[in-house]
C-alpha cells in the first residue's frame, strides 16, 4: 500500500470498532467529525461493523452517504472487538491512525492532543487513564490487578492504565499486517513492536448510552488472550506446580514408610483419596495450561483469514 500522501492526502484516520452502538454511532461520528474539523487536517474516519444486531449498521451507511471522509467495513459476522480494530488498521491510508472504542468513552476531543505529541516525533502515542467513570469496582479492581500481573509476567512494557485508545504511526501499521495472530492482543503487540512512545492522560467518559458489550466472560478471554500471547509464564507455573507436589509427594513416601516399620499406621482411604485428588487436579491444571498454547498453535497453522468482509465502501476490499 502507499503512503498517505502519495494516494489521497489522508493525515489521519479513526477507526472506530462497532458492535450493537446504535444509540451511539451517529452522536459519536458527531463529535469525530467536528474535532476533525476544528484540526483542519485531512482524515478518513472507519467505522467496522462487528457483526451488529441491531440498526448500527444502516446508520454507518447513511453517515457515510453524507460525509464521503466515513469509510466503512460490514464483517460477516462478530469475529471479536480486537480483530474488527485490526480489519480497521489494515485498511487505513493515513499517516496516522486513531484507534477508539465506539461507545464514546475515549472522547474524540483528545484526538489533538495525541496528534501533538506524535508531530514531536512520537510513533505510538496512548491515552493513559486517570479515572474510570461509569465503571463497577468490580472491574477497576480486576483490571488493574491484572495489568499489573501481566506486567511483572511478561519482558514486554506494556503500559499501566490504558486500553486501545491511542494514535500510531503508519510504521506500526505495516509491522501488524505481518502479525497475523488468530487471538489477537493489539497492545501487547504494539507494545513488543516498539519504537518511540509516550502518552496524555485524560478522564475516561461513561457510555453515551446502552449497556456495555464487554461482558466478564469477555474479559476473561481477553485476559487469557494477554497472558497467553506474551507470556510463558502459566507453563513455567505449571512446572513449578508439578516440583513442588513432586517434593511433597517424595516426603509422603518417606514419612509413610518410617510409619510402616517404626510408627503406626490406620488403614484407610481418606490420606488416598486427599493425595489422588490433589496430584490429580494439578496434572489437570498443567495440561489445561499446555491445552491452551497447543489450541491457539493449531489455530495459527490453519492459516485462515483473521476476518471476512461482507460489505465495504473502501475500493481496494471491494477489488
Amino acid at each position: 500500500m502507499a503512503e498517505a500522501h502519495e494516494n489521497n492526502g489522508i493525515l489521519i484516520s479513526v477507526v472506530v470498532p462497532i458492535f450493537n452502538e446504535e444509540m451511539n454511532v451517529r452522536k459519536l461520528y458527531n463529535r469525530i467529525a467536528d474535532t476533525m474539523v476544528s484540526m483542519g487536517k485531512s482524515y478518513e474516519i472507519i467505522f467496522v461493523n462487528d457483526g451488529s444486531k441491531d440498526a448500527s449498521m444502516p446508520i454507518i451507511i447513511s453517515i457515510a452517504e453524507e460525509n464521503s471522509s466515513v469509510k466503512y467495513i460490514d464483517l460477516s459476522r462478530n469475529f471479536g472487538h480486537q480483530i474488527a480494530i485490526t480489519a480497521g488498521i489494515e485498511n487505513a491510508v493515513g499517516e496516522h491512525i486513531v484507534i477508539m472504542d465506539g461507545d464514546g468513552q475515549d472522547p474524540p476531543e483528545l484526538i489533538p492532543a495525541l496528534f501533538s505529541k506524535a508531530c514531536e516525533g512520537y510513533e505510538v502515542v496512548y491515552a493513559k487513564r486517570k479515572t474510570r467513570q461509569g465503571e463497577t469496582w468490580m472491574k477497576k479492581v480486576t483490571a488493574k490487578v491484572f495489568y499489573r500481573l501481566l506486567s511483572k509476567m511478561t519482558k514486554v512494557n506494556i503500559p499501566l492504565d490504558t486500553g486501545d485508545f491511542r494514535m500510531i504511526h503508519r510504521k506500526i501499521q505495516r509491522v501488524l499486517k505481518h502479525m497475523p495472530e488468530q487471538d489477537k492482543y493489539l497492545r501487547g503487540q504494539i507494545a513488543w513492536i516498539g519504537f518511540n512512545s509516550t502518552f496524555v492522560e485524560y478522564d475516561r467518559e461513561e457510555r453515551m448510552g446502552g449497556e456495555t458489550k464487554f461482558s466478564y466472560s469477555k474479559m476473561l478471554k481477553f485476559a487469557m488472550d494477554g497472558v497467553v500471547s506474551f507470556s510463558s509464564w502459566p507453563l513455567k507455573l505449571a512446572t513449578i506446580f508439578g516440583f513442588s507436589v513432586s517434593v511433597v509427594a517424595f516426603g509422603m513416601i518417606i514419612y509413610s514408610i518410617y510409619q510402616k516399620f517404626f510408627g503406626y499406621t490406620i488403614q484407610g482411604w481418606t490420606s488416598l483419596q486427599i493425595s489422588i485428588l490433589f496430584l490429580g487436579g494439578v496434572q489437570l491444571i498443567g495440561m489445561g495450561m499446555l491445552g491452551e498454547y497447543i489450541s491457539r498453535m493449531s489455530e495459527n497453522v490453519k492459516n485462515r483469514p483473521t476476518y471476512v468482509v461482507k460489505n465495504s465502501n473502501i475500493a481496494s476490499i471491494e477489488d
